[in-house]
């Protein structure tokens, strides 16, 4: 039986630069936790992405609840937009935005994934993994691509990426050489075979951003990476499923 831990310990906070703080959920084994990335902006902050939704983003993390924020859905598994009922601005691209409203435990994953054994300690009580189910979280702004998120300052591309799912996105600073990558990109094992997963449109989503000049990407699983090894990671994978 694994023990729980309090939800004031739930969660790790860590600034890696460029007005970017990384938020995860330690307790999490790594091949499942989400990486929740928020952005310091001008006029409005940006959430990409929100966990599990297991413990209060807003009532443990305060950075959140600073300024006012933009909660951006990368894709809609249940991993990435667990707290995303907890915003007033909540944005998903347009082929996920039903889903966004209406989760599942089968349309967002969680079934089969959910499971005790993504974790290394349990969240908090009442938490029980056979009954965890994401809120329902209806989009107050649907994008697609080529879209803007104006953070006044800041201004992120939206990149309709699908393959892992059907509206995954990334979100490209040009200034700045900065891709939040979602689960299209990460460096560590990638998903190409879920229900929804394509891989004719992996494969386009691949080629598409293999040549953006990005300085370092913000996956949505696994350590941050710079440019060189996110061009490397592409051509690799190209080569084996590009045949």
């Amino acid at each position: 039986m694994l023990e729980r831990v309090g939800a004031d310990e739930w969660y790790k906070v860590e600034r890696v630069g460029d007005d970017v703080t990384y938020i995860c959920e330690p307790h999490i084994l790594e091949f499942y936790r989400c990486n929740i990335w928020h952005v310091r902006g001008r006029d409005q902050d940006m959430l990409v992405d929100s966990g599990m939704g297991v413990v209060s983003l807003r009532e443990h993390v305060p950075l959140v609840t600073e300024r006012a924020l933009e909660a951006v859905a990368s894709h809609t598994h249940f991993d990435h937009i667990g707290c995303h009922h907890e915003f007033d601005k909540r944005t998903v691209h347009r082929c996920e935005c039903d889903l966004l409203a209406h989760p599942t435990r089968k349309n967002t994953l969680a079934d089969p994934y959910a499971t005790d054994e993504i974790f290394t300690c349990l969240p908090p009580e009442p938490y029980v993994s056979s009954t965890y189910a994401v809120k329902g979280a209806p989009a107050t702004r649907v994008v697609d691509d080529g879209d803007v998120i104006d953070l006044g300052d800041r201004h992120f591309e939206v990149i309709h990426t699908p393959g892992h799912s059907p509206g995954g996105i990334a979100l490209w600073e040009k200034a700045s050489g900065i891709l939040f990558s979602g689960d299209i990109l990460y460096d560590g094992p990638l998903i190409e075979d879920t229900y929804h997963s394509d891989m004719g449109d992996y494969i386009a989503s691949m080629k598409r951003l293999v040549d953006l000049p990005v300085r370092i990407v913000h996956g949505g699983h696994f350590p941050s990476f710079a440019g060189e090894r996110y061009r490397q990671l592409i051509q690799d994978w190209l080569t084996t499923h590009d045949a």
